[in-house]
């Protein structure tokens, strides 16, 4: 039986779908969007066709998508037709490129209404068969990372499916906090190599005098502390997939000794001179530009080449702001799995507020902000008081900073990246009273990259011995 919802001051709509169209169909009326968006969260309706004036009406400032976002996070399955005057039919075309199915003009017809929702269920059956096999290939437990609106993303996707069976080197690059360890796992979960051991290093958090050793082992004897031999990652992860994360920060001896295995597939122990057979699939990533880097000299550029096989940009989470929804529910359903709370939903100031947000942190900011939000929420809901006062206010600052006009477009962009990310990095140092340590790991780098940027920004760590968290 399908559902209908209409939205409309025109009570005649209803004669058409209370007819001959759909005969036991449900078919419910408001003419209030407030009301429709009550609805839908309470009940299930298929179709909800709405007035493009009632559409409009107090809509946000980045138009049609946000507020037909609004019934998809009601309930993400419901298809949205619009239903305008031939005069505005230039606005319910906009609505439709901003994401409605469809739209009807007025006065509306019973071949009119068909058509239009025949053309949908067409085209959800096409989707839902193109999930179907995509679903063949991708494992229960990864449906929920690969879902996304972006089309770059579904570029990203398309991609890992076509390497995930071979043997090929991967490359993954991208700003720190875009989820590349999560693609790199995704990679392998999906490879031949599966059934064995997926061992992830990340490179920049190892010392350079222990990093070839824990890659490639070392000898009893080979170093002072070396009392007994050590087995690498490439010999653990024996016909596995070892997973280098933060590639350029390597060593120029580890460079040549992973040059090594990827070019003959063999590499010996730090302090040995047994030649061993790696069986390994390799995938690394990178926050920094390698080929850059091997123009001026931090980089081997025949290990770049080895490396840069199959290469994978994942784009920040700015460029994808269509797929923050359905990732803020996963990290909340994360959380309600290992917590005791029962959090239902995120309050639509919040999510107006992410949609706003240039996230320099990415995913992992993301994360971050719910988790500690989770952490203090005590109602059903994580409400605004639970999010740091900055995560509201970018969009003044941005304004603000463009209001010179002097700046390059790229320049504004820099600059309020700069700002969002100081403030980040001070109220980050304040929540763990200036402990280093602590703060590297939330934020998801190295102490070495975190003591850079507070020497960039002149953030100095003592400032924030002595004060509390922001709640």
């Amino acid at each position: 039986m399908r559902s209908f919802l209409l939205v409309s001051e025109a009570r005649e709509v209803l004669d058409v779908l209370r007819g001959e169209l759909y005969p036991g169909s449900k078919v419910e009326h408001t003419k209030s969007k407030d009301e429709a968006l009550s609805r839908l969260k309470k009940g299930r309706y298929d179709i909800v066709l709405i007035d493009v004036e009632i559409l409009g009406k107090a809509m946000p400032a980045n138009g049609y998508k946000a507020v037909l976002q609004q019934f998809r996070q009601a309930y993400s399955a419901v298809e949205v037709i619009v239903i305008s005057s031939r005069e505005m039919v230039r606005e319910a075309v906009k609505a439709v490129k901003a994401g409605a199915a469809d739209y009807l003009t007025y006065p509306i017809e019973f071949d009119q209404v068909k058509h239009v929702i025949e053309s949908i269920d067409a085209t959800m059956l096409l989707q839902s068969e193109l999930d179907y096999l995509r679903d063949q290939f991708w494992q229960p437990s990864s449906l929920a990372i690969i879902q996304t609106k972006s089309p770059v993303m579904q570029t990203v996707f398309a991609k890992i499916r076509s390497v995930a069976p071979t043997k090929s080197t991967v490359l993954l690059t991208g700003e720190t906090g875009t989820g590349k360890g999560v693609l790199a796992s995704l990679i392998h979960q999906h490879s031949n190599r599966r059934d064995a051991k997926f061992v992830s290093v990340h490179c920049g958090a190892i010392p350079d005098t222990l990093l070839e050793s824990e890659l490639f082992g070392h000898e009893k004897g080979a170093f002072t502390g070396a009392d007994r031999r050590k087995l690498g990652k490439f010999e653990v992860s024996k016909q596995g997939t070892v997973f280098l994360d933060e590639i350029g920060t390597i060593t120029p001896a580890a460079q040549i000794k992973l040059l090594q295995v990827l070019q003959d597939g063999t590499y010996q122990r730090v302090g040995g001179e047994e030649t061993l057979h790696a069986d390994v699939r390799v995938i690394v990533a990178s926050n920094m530009d390698l080929k850059e880097m091997c123009d001026n000299g931090q980089f081997r550029k025949d290990l770049y080449f080895r490396l840069n096989v199959f290469p994978v940009e994942i784009p920040p989470l700015r460029e994808r702001k269509e797929d923050i929804p359905h990732i803020v529910e996963v990290i909340i359903g994360r959380l309600n799995r290992f917590h005791l709370k029962e959090i239902r939903d995120i309050h639509p100031d919040v999510m107006e507020a992410f949609l706003n947000y240039p996230w320099p942190g990415n995913i992992r900011e993301l994360e971050n902000l719910i988790e500690r939000a989770y952490i203090i929420e005590s109602s059903a809901i994580l409400m605004p008081e639970s999010f740091p006062l900055e995560l509201f206010a970018v969009e003044s600052l941005s304004a603000g900073m463009e209001s010179d006009s002097s700046y390059t477009l790229a320049e504004v962009r820099r600059r309020t990246l700069e700002e969002i990310e100081k403030r980040y990095l001070k109220e980050l140092l304040a929540s763990k009273k200036g402990k280093i340590r602590e703060s590297a790991e939330v934020a998801g780098i190295t102490t070495r990259q975190l003591h850079k940027l507070l020497t960039k920004y002149g953030i100095k760590k003592e400032d924030f011995k002595s004060r509390t968290g922001h709640q």
